[in-house]
């Protein structure tokens, strides 16, 4: 090959010493780097949500319009810890502030564990097991879940951060997830997204993207059919002229609260190795009654914890046995 005709990426290659089928190797993890990224996705957006369905793969299918909204949101740390024998972990809150109105709405919550052992996974319709993560899959990683603002399940991932180009990404594996707010609303032609999920900090804020396949999936976990791919792209954007005092007042009355609700839903996972709700796929039931528990405390009521037992026992309940075909597959 005439080397002015070579291609440079091929060049340096050949100049680092690295040839056609050598592995090209990974950096070592930097779990305190990777801190400092998910900890500065921490503060006050203005936010642009856009999907667009790209790729159609059935006959016949019609691609669905693109959605485009924006949202002002701010973002509170939870926790940060994790030494010794605990893993790392770190727990980011959303929440929603209407910019005229001043109202306030907890959205979702993204919780990080450095090299976790397990995590849960979206396997059938309102059904969310615990899964192991293989050694290999999960050193040097962290593992993401996001939860609903009921802090219900919603998905998990695991990917490590990538710090080698001046910029922290992570990205994860592929996973499953149920349908999103905007479409379960809206169509019930698919009933499962298989997603890998990318999180960027750039100058000024952050990016979520999303590589989603919508899929028809059995009870089984098999896939009948995939409907169409989807990108997906949330811009978070540092600035703008919302008052976020709303959303802090908000949460330093509610906090401990949702402190007692995210204990269920751990002892829920603890006892029965998941779960599975017992309500539509909006999960509205669950959602209406912790929030107006929230709003009491937030009027200065008390909330027993005889009535989040009574939600839990009304809509939670333990996960199906796994179908016979299900368990041969692991």
């Amino acid at each position: 090959m005439n080397r002015h005709a070579m291609p440079l990426f091929l060049m340096m290659f050949l100049a680092a010493g690295v040839h056609a089928g050598d592995t090209v190797p990974v950096p070592p993890a930097d779990p305190t780097a990777d801190r400092r990224a998910i900890l500065a996705m921490q503060g006050e957006y203005a936010v642009d949500f856009a999907f667009d369905e790209t790729v159609l793969l059935q006959p016949g299918y019609e691609r669905a319009s693109a959605m485009r909204s924006a949202a002002s949101e701010t973002v509170v740390v939870v926790e940060d810890g994790g030494t010794g024998s605990r893993p790392m972990r770190i727990v980011l809150q959303h929440l929603l502030v209407d910019r005229r109105s001043g109202h306030v709405t907890k959205h979702w919550r993204q919780d990080w564990t450095y090299e976790a052992s397990e995590r849960f996974e979206f396997t059938a319709h309102q059904t969310w097991r615990m899964v192991p993560i293989a050694a290999d899959t999960t050193r040097g990683a962290w593992t993401q879940c996001v939860y609903e603002v009921s802090d219900a399940p919603r998905y998990c991932g695991t990917g490590r951060w990538n710090h080698r180009y001046g910029v922290a990404t992570w990205t994860s594996d592929r996973t499953w997830r149920p349908l999103p707010r905007r479409e379960y609303t809206r169509r019930d032609d698919y009933n499962a997204l298989n997603v890998e999920n990318r999180h960027t900090i750039v100058p000024g804020g952050w990016t979520h993207e999303q590589d989603n396949t919508k899929t028809v999936r059995a009870d089984d976990g098999s896939t009948v059919r995939t409907i169409a791919r989807e990108s997906g792209f949330n811009d978070y954007r540092r600035g703008g002229d919302t008052d976020f005092a709303p959303a802090y007042a908000y949460w330093d009355a509610t906090k401990m609260y949702w402190v007692r609700v995210r204990a269920r839903w751990q002892r829920a996972f603890a006892t029965h190795g998941g779960v599975q709700l017992m309500t539509p796929v909006d999960g509205m039931p669950i959602v209406m009654a912790t929030f107006q528990h929230a709003d009491r405390v937030v009027a200065g009521e008390e909330v027993g914890e005889d009535e989040i037992t009574r939600v839990f026992d009304s809509w939670v309940a333990a996960p199906p046995a796994v179908p016979v075909a299900a368990a041969a597959a692991r």
